[in-house]
């Protein structure tokens, strides 16, 4: 895929208003955390990261065929540190606020976050 600098130039904005995200039902609130909403970023591929829309002319997402292999999207430049659809699990609410895991993280049989967003 060749990268495409283009919209490095173009000034992304922020998607919070006043800490939160009122455009996803049951987001995080940042407004009483020690973390700062981030604003979103243009990776190594020249694709946006956390706009919100989802849809940057240079992502996978939009070339994608049988031929495309998936590891493309693999790794921290594809992932928005507080606009990611982890933040609304509880677990991860819960490090908004410092509030440390109380168990290991394991993944379970089940997908019990499934639908809660």
């Amino acid at each position: 895929m060749a990268k495409d600098n283009s919209r490095e130039k173009q000034t992304l904005q922020q998607v919070g208003i006043d800490g939160t995200m009122p455009h996803q039902i049951d987001a995080p609130d940042f407004k009483q955390s020690t973390k700062d909403m981030q604003a979103p970023f243009v990776n190594e591929h020249g694709v946006v990261i956390g706009d919100s829309f989802y849809n940057s002319a240079n992502s996978p997402l939009n070339q994608w065929s049988t031929e495309t292999d998936p590891s493309v999207m693999a790794g921290d430049e594809w992932v928005h540190p507080t606009n990611d659809i982890g933040w609304n699990s509880p677990d991860n609410k819960d490090l908004l606020h410092d509030i440390p895991p109380t168990q290991p993280f394991q993944h379970a049989d089940k997908d019990v976050s499934y639908g809660g967003d």
